[in-house]
């Protein structure tokens, strides 16, 4: 909780002024990956401002890789999601607290029982403004030492996105009696809809 509230504090007072977006535009993209997309997805869809979420691959050498080859760890993919959120709604900032909050950006190329470079905590930044704000949160929540250990996450440009497979879109909602998604998903989704009452929709 300590963790949880470091990271709100850095939101309500080192980001003043840069959380909303310097276009007009209803929609942007955000492109994250901090271990398993069923995961990330789920938590994700639930966000006001977010207005659709896809889980896919990127940062790989192969194009259009399927999820087996992606398993593999043979073709350099991490496991992402891609956000379009609404920045009046929601800034880019915030969705990054979140980022930061439901997974641990301090373990190398793993999230808890999940391991490989495909779970690695990464983000792909879409524009100079992202890349600055990702920048500057990494930055205060090292000085902050919210984390025990350093943070590791990676930040890098955008890169080539391919949608995974049908079954992998909307997982959790779909398959909510599975023993992954009782197990490893639920006591996050219920972590994360007590800690962001306020986010939700």
């Amino acid at each position: 909780m300590k963790r949880i509230f470091a990271i709100f504090l850095l939101i309500n007072f080192s980001f003043l002024g840069m959380t909303q977006s310097s276009n007009n535009s209803s929609q942007e993209i955000a492109t994250l990956g901090g271990g398993c997309f069923w995961c990330m997805e789920a938590i994700f869809d639930g966000v006001q401002g977010v207005q659709k979420v896809e889980s896919g691959y990127s940062g790989g050498k192969v194009p259009n890789p399927t999820y087996k080859e992606v398993c593999s760890g043979l073709t350099g993919h991490a496991e992402v999601v891609r956000i379009y959120f609404n920045p009046v709604e929601i800034s880019y900032a915030e969705l990054l607290t979140i980022f930061f909050s439901v997974h641990d950006p301090t373990t190398l190329n793993r999230q808890g029982g999940d391991v490989g470079e495909q779970y690695r905590s990464v983000i792909f930044y879409h524009d100079e403004q992202q890349k600055n704000v990702a920048e500057k949160m990494i930055a205060d929540l090292e000085n902050s030492k919210v984390f025990s250990d350093p943070i590791v996450t990676v930040l890098v440009p955008e890169a080539p996105f391919y949608i995974a497979e049908d079954y992998h879109q909307n997982y959790y909602e779909n398959n909510p009696s599975q023993s992954y998604c009782q197990v490893v998903i639920n006591p996050k989704m219920n972590k994360f809809r007590e800690r962001f009452k306020e986010k939700l929709k």
